[in-house]
């Protein structure tokens, strides 16, 4: 039985607790950078799976403004649901994403190839304001 995807999120890090619960740090939708290309030296993006079984593989990329260019692609995470009370949390690390430009870059996160879920992530780059004489 195919999962839902309960929720994906980007953030600057995230810790596992001893009891396994989650602790998201950094919580963001947007990138505020002062120069342009930047380079985000660590991204996390936390997908939770629920209502499902069985074990599926999931695949997930963040695609440029340009809706062509590829810019980062996540290696392959295993889901495994053993009973459609369980639930899965995966967390990938991203080093080093270097955004070329300002704009609507999009976050894609695929089940088995099928499209779950697509949302923005904006770069804006941050006026300089003239120093204090």
């Amino acid at each position: 039985m195919i999962p839902d995807l309960q929720s994906s999120l980007i953030c600057d890090d995230v810790r596992q607790e001893r009891n396994g619960k989650f602790m998201l740090i950094g919580l963001f939708d947007a990138i505020h950078a002062e120069s342009l290309p930047m380079t985000f030296a660590k991204m996390c993006l936390v997908t939770r799976w629920c209502s499902g079984e069985g074990v599926f593989t999931q695949r997930s990329r963040i695609i440029h403004p340009d809706q062509q260019t590829v810019l980062a692609t996540g290696k392959d995470v295993q889901v495994k649901l053993p009973s459609p009370e369980a639930a899965a949390t995966s967390v990938e690390v991203f080093m080093n994403i270097v955004f070329p430009t300002t704009g609507t870059y999009w976050v894609e996160i695929m089940l088995e190839d099928d499209m779950k879920i697509r949302y923005p992530l904006r770069v804006n780059q941050l006026e300089r304001r003239p120093a204090k004489q």
